[in-house]
Order: C-alpha cells, then structure tokens, then sequence
C-alpha cells in the first residue's frame, strides 16, 4: 500500500497521532528531501530505509519505488512540509500506482494553503488554488489574466525573491485589490499583512522578504475590503 502522509507545516506539534503511527509501521518512506524527513523521524524516533523522490528526479526514481510497490511492501511519501502532490512531488507516483492497481490512501494534514485561506479574512466559501506562478513577468500576467474575471478566491504560492514582481504583476491584471500575504504559517514568527496590493508593494520594496510565502487575493466582484494596511503576527512558544 502507498500512503500519501502530510507532514508539519512549520510546527512540528502539527503532525497527527495517525501520521506518526503509519511512519512507524511502513518498510520505507519516500521523500523529497531525505535530508528533512531524516530529521523530522529522528525527532520522533523513527528509523526507516529512505528513498529520495524529489522534483529533478521523480522520473528516474520512480521505477525503484514502484518495485518496493510491487514486492508489497508498505510505503509512505512525505515531502519537505504539508501534502503530498499539492505543489510537490508525488502525482505521477500515485498515477503509476493506480495503473497497477496498488491501494493507496491518505494520512491528512497541515496544508498551507488552506491555513492561509482561513486566517486571511478573505471569502472562504470558494476558492481556486494557483500554486506557483511562472518565474518571467509577462508569462507571470497572461497565467493572472485567465483568472482576472473569476468571481472565486484565488491563492498562490511564492518564494521570497519573486514576491515584489508578483505583486507588481497582480496589481498590474487584478487593480488594487484587497490581499493576505501570509509568511511562515504555524511557526514561531507566524506573520500574515493584510492590506491592498499597492500596500504590500510599499512595505516590500522597504523590508525584504524572507521565507516562503502563500498570498491570498480577493475575488473579482468582491465587496470585501480592509480599510488600512494591518500585520498580525505571532510569538510562539510551542514551536
């Protein structure tokens, strides 16, 4: 059976009693950073063979994981943080394992974009989830135009030296719309600024962005609006 286990976000106390238990029991796991997952099973006393299944690599991986599959062996796949597949590797390992008629469930979790949803004081009710935007400015606007009119939340992923071109590229499809630009959810230093698009441009272009980050936009049509720029951020102590 292959096991698709989301895995803490950011705060390790995140991780379920169900994902810890199916670690343990797995012959091996499957990872996208052997390096990362080594220490988060290190930090539960976990000992599992690992099998390195990563982005540059998947297709070359993937017959050696399949023939565990096939032995019948139990497998799990984690990636560095949250869902297997979301924005990750691991949908053509769950295609090959469907074509070969291998069980496969699912250990649910922490997911980033659903965290950011619900703390962005945006409609939640519907939503479209964009992932990764496209690295040069002009493919960055045609891939926010086909959303430009859509009357549903959208949420995008961003790494820290692209997010000020992302904003300036939203600003210049979407207008002044209200947004959440949310950074290291569930971690010590949890900070979410809410605001408009020309707000988050300001307070960028002066403070430089750090960390992986999940913007959430208001949809077209929304009425929907926060009236100042407005940060909230946490202090953990249970990191």
């Amino acid at each position: 059976m292959l096991y698709l286990v989301a895995t803490p976000i950011g705060n390790l106390g995140d991780i379920s009693l169900r994902a810890l238990e199916t670690l343990r029991e797995v012959d091996l796991v499957i990872s996208e950073d052997t390096r990362k997952t080594g220490m988060l099973l290190h930090h539960f006393e976990i000992k599992k063979p690992l099998i390195s299944f990563r982005e540059d690599n998947e297709t070359r991986a993937l017959p050696k994981v399949m023939e565990h599959l096939l032995a019948g062996e139990n497998a799990a796949i984690v990636t560095d943080a949250g869902s297997p597949s979301i924005s990750d590797p691991g949908f053509i390992l769950v295609r090959e394992a469907l074509a070969n008629n291998i069980e496969i469930t699912a250990i649910p979790g922490p997911t980033a974009l659903i965290t950011a949803l619900t703390l962005s004081g945006l409609p939640v009710h519907s939503f479209t989830f964009r992932g990764f935007t496209p690295r040069k400015s002009g493919q960055r606007q045609h891939f926010f135009e086909i959303d430009k009119e859509s009357p549903h939340t959208l949420i995008f992923y961003e790494s820290p030296h692209r997010l000020l071109a992302f904003l300036k590229d939203a600003l210049e499809v979407y207008g002044d719309r209200s947004v959440a630009v949310c950074n290291d959810l569930t971690k010590k230093f949890e900070t979410i600024d809410r605001g408009h698009i020309s707000d988050m441009i300001r307070k960028f272009s002066s403070e430089e962005p750090r960390g992986e980050y999940c913007i959430v936009i208001n949809p077209a049509g929304s009425k929907v609006e926060f009236d100042r720029i407005f940060t909230e951020e946490s202090d953990r102590n249970d990191e």
